[in-house]
């Protein structure tokens, strides 16, 4: 899904934008196969996850103007499983 949105953005960037994943995946989701008894260890690694906390950044933008900013974050923000917000800083 991270990814998913990545490529959304990158593709509305084109090559004008700068653009920072602020989330970085760093648990490991393990799973034995079927077929496998008991015991012998853990599963080998099947997928990398990154718990997201209320309020916490996903993705910043910059050096592009704010409404096309918008309309990039606004496609993107559908391929996200959770409720998100935009928000505006200005330095």
């Amino acid at each position: 899904q991270i990814e998913a949105c990545r490529r959304t953005i990158k593709r509305g960037l084109k090559k004008i934008g700068n653009l920072w994943i602020k989330l970085f995946t760093n648990t490991q989701v393990t799973k034995k196969a079927i077929a496998s008894r008991m015991g012998k260890g853990k599963g080998n690694v099947a997928y990398w996850i990154s718990p997201i906390k209320k309020g916490q950044i996903l993705f910043e933008i910059s050096g592009i103007n704010y409404d096309k900013a918008l309309y990039i974050l606004n496609k993107s923000k559908s391929k996200l499983p959770v409720k998100t917000k935009i928000i505006k800083v200005i330095y």
